[in-house]
């Protein structure tokens, strides 16, 4: 019978559940997904009862599997999410989406008492964000459904709540606290003031470190159960551990985010400007992260370029990097591009070039969008001097994005990895005593080295 670690990581869309084993290789997985219901305002909301079935049922299915002996479990999931109890355990409201709006008055109302906004957004590492600050669902609840605000017992980010449903024991920890909710100063170490002064504080329950396990009798069977990881945190842990010297890691996919897990100064007003936040690392040092709309961008892009040359719509992931092109384009460069969902000071009024082939014009919209990949990078790189890189994510396997990353940033070691089980993985790292060397990230992440490009003209 094969030792392993049970893993749920449950993401907005895809809820998938794992099975590793001791040398954190994937001997099984299962995925599920289900159709938002509706919140008491009619706002899209997780369906967190059926959720609840299928966790439940998976693992009391695996537990009876004859040719797995499950050691260990662990929960990731995506954060800016909480779950309120009662006294009971019984849930008193829907799991409310991040996209909810809030009412403008009541932000309007937070921030006159404790702000000015960029003050309080460097302190807590999150900026104005409406619910992705899952403290502001705390506040809201609190002015808007006060007698409901009443009733709770516990609030629970998602992953903690999950690992209360297994061992009936409500605590908080570090990476969903600190993942821009802001509750947490960072200066301080402790939750924010306003917590403090609006009695929020009662409902938050106690604080343990991310590496906790609960030791319990699961139906017969002795089980190491973990508190639950926020997910981007989770991704971060493999590097963290296996990693020596100080690096940045830029996770790409719909959002770049780029992350300094090594930063020693607490974010300043400037970087707020610059669209910064905080995450948390399980040890509750701050992550210092930049966010990039790229892969949204890009997708947008793509689609106005295969129309305007008449190409398939799949046709850029055929495109390689070409050094005369990319000499062409850079020994006159002039931005060309207007942006769809970022904004950049350097970007004209209309997108405007004479290229007469698709792979031109694709590298122009290349280098423009890693051109603000790098100053991303800088931006979270600060006045740390780091040598490292490392890019996972959709971005990786691009060309063209990674021979112009690997020129423009050439006093970096770039390396990419294949991290499709990235969080999941680090969920299960984060409860295990065991040291990871050099040589994980190439045997378990597909590690590639890149040299930069060496110009001809």
């Amino acid at each position: 019978m094969l030792e392993v670690t049970a893993i749920f990581d449950i993401g907005k869309t895809n809820k998938k559940f794992f099975l590793f084993d001791g040398d954190y290789k994937e001997v099984y997985r299962e995925y599920i997904s289900f159709d938002l219901i509706e919140d008491e305002d009619g706002h899209p909301a997780e369906d967190l009862k059926s959720l609840e079935i299928w966790l439940k049922e998976v693992f009391e299915r695996i537990l009876s599997a004859e040719q797995f002996n499950i050691t260990a479990i662990n929960f990731s999931t995506y954060g800016a999410s909480l779950v309120h109890i009662d006294q009971q355990g019984k849930v008193l409201t829907p799991l409310y989406n991040y996209t909810k709006p809030l009412d403008d008055k009541l932000i309007a109302s937070f921030y006159k008492d404790y702000g000015p906004e960029l003050a309080f957004s460097a302190e807590t590492g999150s900026s104005n964000s409406g619910m992705l600050n899952s403290g502001m669902q705390l506040y809201w609840l609190k002015y808007a459904r006060p007698e409901l605000f009443e009733k709770i017992t516990f609030s629970l980010h998602l992953p903690q709540y999950i690992s209360y449903l297994f061992t009936g024991i409500p605590i908080s920890e570090y990476t969903s606290i600190g993942c821009h909710t802001a509750l947490w100063n960072y200066d301080k170490k402790d939750y924010h003031g306003w917590v403090y002064k609006e009695g929020v504080q009662r409902i938050l329950p106690p604080i343990v470190s991310t590496e906790t396990s609960i030791n319990m009798n699961y139906n017969g069977k002795r089980i190491k159960i973990g508190v639950g990881i926020h997910d981007s945190s989770a991704a971060l842990l493999p590097y963290v551990r296996s990693v020596k010297e100080k690096f940045i890691l830029v996770s790409t996919g719909t959002w770049s985010i780029a992350l300094n897990p090594f930063t020693e100064k607490g974010l300043s007003e400037d970087d707020m400007q610059n669209d910064c936040i905080n995450y948390m690392r399980i040890n509750g040092k701050a992550v210092k992260a930049n966010r990039l709309f790229l892969g949204n961008e890009y997708s947008l892009q793509v689609i106005e370029l295969s129309k305007k040359y008449n190409v398939p719509l799949d046709f850029h992931k055929r495109v390689t990097f070409d050094d005369e092109v990319f000499y062409e384009i850079i020994k006159d460069f002039e931005y060309a591009f207007r942006w769809m969902s970022i904004v950049d000071e350097k970007m004209p009024s209309a997108t405007h070039f004479k290229y007469h082939r698709f792979e031109h014009a694709y590298h122009q919209l290349m280098i423009e969008l890693v051109l603000l990949q790098v100053e991303s990078i800088r931006i979270v790189a600060g006045e740390d001097h780091i040598e490292k890189l490392f890019i996972d994510g959709g971005f990786s396997d691009n060309d063209v994005y990674i021979k112009l990353v690997s020129h423009y940033l050439r006093n970096m070691e770039l390396r990419t990895t294949d991290s499709s089980l990235g969080s999941a993985l680090g969920a299960a790292i984060a409860i295990s005593d065991i040291k990871l060397n050099s040589k994980f990230l190439k045997k378990n992440y597909s590690l590639k080295k890149h040299v930069p490009i060496i110009l001809t003209n």
